[in-house]
């Protein structure tokens, strides 16, 4: 019998790990909506980040514990209790928004439009975005080329340089601070006690609860070719980096937030993080420190999008593995130059509603995949949750269309319904309740179910 030896790993070996999960989570939307968030929230930007924190730090944190804890590797492992063609539509839904119809073209032009835009003149930045997005994912298929690469590229390379930047910008803007937060104006709705629900539907936005569902098939297998084989071990691996990285990354939104309350001082409102950034570094660095924005919002675009094009290329070629793992990268950056090149304004206008669908399913997979070990991941229990999931959370999603679909008869049928039989729906919270009723139903269900095969035992002694 032969038996697998696991390398054993050194705390360098982990943090290499964990910075390649900081990497592949920290892309230039969360960079920007932090700040966003400060601004929005003034002085109650405390319980604000508190909120953004759940969605954007500790979902993500239980989507990889999710992946480590049932020994998954990917999200089709995630769903698949609820049988293989329903792990397989989610699947293709989760890596569609977060890869090329959404979040994968998003880095690319919040990285054009923030970074290298303000010194395009207006009548050019059509055909500017158009060879930026082209050669932005020339790099991006380069980098991941070699699954074997995409650890060093990342955990070894483009994140340590994104931290070193960061810090830099940290420090200059701490040590002379704009304004005081304490006296900082909050909008309508960040006043009162909206404040944190406000910050927890903000986190929807960096997509990282998906996304983590979706990379567990890049980091499984990153630490496999570290020298870890067995499946524990690997889960181990995982859920140690996964606390350490998310820690970083809610350290990070916290002094994000901060900066975006105290540039009130100088600055208002402004239309979304990436401008207010930009307003923050210029009033400190004038051109050079546009320039130096430039270079940190490429480097930390470019570290997600090589983890989202890796990862859609790896979970496609596992399902569909007639095409290979090559092949399915050049179609993904394929479409993410295709789709960003409509624009930043298009793509987060259409991807608010798909997320307010997607992310109430993806919170109670996580939930449920990680404390399946109490119902001996019962697929009665998934099934009910998610029955009573996904109605209301499709509610959710039409009232998040753009006006020609949520202001027509049948969106505002649909949202007159919402708002009188669903409690919390004025939150977009809809499914909360449901969801509950449900994971109440399935648990019900599965202990009646156990305790009558207990009798059934005992009656057969």
């Amino acid at each position: 019998m032969v038996f697998m030896m696991d390398k054993k790993l050194t705390w360098r070996d982990y943090l290499v790990v964990s910075s390649l999960l900081f990497g592949l989570f920290f892309g230039v939307g969360n960079l920007i909506f932090p700040v966003h968030l400060g601004q929005l929230a003034g002085h109650n930007w405390l319980p604000a980040v508190l909120g953004f924190l759940v969605t954007g730090v500790l979902l993500p944190l239980g989507s990889v514990l999710a992946i480590a804890m049932t020994r998954a590797e990917g999200v089709f492992d995630i769903g698949k209790p609820l049988g293989k063609s329903f792990a397989l539509v989610f699947m293709v839904l989760i890596h569609a928004t977060i890869g090329p119809f959404f979040g994968t073209p998003r880095t690319a032009t919040v990285s054009f439009s923030t970074g290298l835009a303000p010194f395009v003149p207006e009548k050019f930045q059509t055909v500017t975005l158009f060879g930026f997005s082209a050669l932005f994912f020339l790099v991006a298929f380069l980098l991941s080329y070699k699954e074997s690469h995409i650890l060093k590229n990342i955990g070894k390379l483009l994140n340590p340089l994104f931290l070193l930047l960061l810090t830099l910008v940290f420090f200059v803007a701490f040590l002379n601070p704009l304004g005081a937060a304490a006296g900082a104006k909050a909008t309508a709705a960040y006043a009162g006690n909206t404040s944190f629900v406000s910050g927890f539907l903000e986190g929807y936005n960096t997509m990282d609860a998906l996304a983590g569902l979706a990379f567990g098939v890049t980091v499984v297998s990153a630490i496999r070719a570290m020298g870890v084989k067995r499946d524990g071990a690997v889960a181990l691996v995982t859920a140690k980096a996964g606390v350490l990285s998310m820690s970083a990354v809610a350290l990070v939104y916290f002094l994000l937030t901060l900066l975006g309350v105290q540039s009130l001082g100088a600055f208002k409102v402004s239309e979304n993080g990436g401008v207010a950034l930009s307003q923050v570094v210029t009033e400190y660095g004038g051109t050079f420190g546009q320039a130096f924005l430039a270079t940190l919002i490429t480097v930390t675009s470019l570290t997600t999008a090589v983890g989202l094009v890796a990862a859609f290329a790896q979970d496609f070629h596992k399902h569909f593995p007639k095409v290979s793992y090559h092949a399915w990268l050049a179609l993904s950056c394929l479409m993410s130059f295709g789709a960003a090149n409509f624009g930043l304004d298009t793509i987060i206008t259409w991807s608010l509603p798909v997320l307010m669908f997607l992310y109430p399913l993806a919170m109670v997979l996580i939930v449920l995949s990680v404390t399946s070990k109490l119902f001996k991941r019962d697929s009665v229990v998934y099934f009910f949750t998610v029955l009573f999931t996904v109605v209301p959370a499709f509610f959710d999603m039409v009232a998040s269309l753009p006006a020609v679909i949520s202001q027509s008869a049948f969106g505002k049928a649909v949202v007159g319904f919402q708002n009188t039989y669903l409690p919390l729906a004025s939150y977009s919270l809809s499914w909360l309740v449901p969801a509950l009723v449900g994971l109440a139903l399935g648990l019900i269900l599965h202990f009646t179910k156990s305790l009558k095969a207990v009798s059934l035992t005992k009656e057969n002694e």
